[in-house]
């Protein structure tokens, strides 16, 4: 399954949730913390490490 971060409006604490596509495009997604659904999406930048194969 697919992980996003997360950040609380309610309470400010950012999580990485672990949810389904459909929870996710629901805005189906509770705040482990506080339990709110005010929730918006964290965008964060990612590293791909790949090996050169000879």
């Amino acid at each position: 399954m697919p992980m996003y971060d997360y950040q609380c409006l309610n309470c400010g604490k950012e999580s990485l949730i672990v949810v389904t596509l459909k929870e996710h495009e629901a805005g189906e997604v509770t705040c482990p913390a506080c339990g709110s659904k005010n929730l918006r999406q964290v965008f964060s930048p990612f590293i791909t490490h790949t090996t050169k194969k000879s």
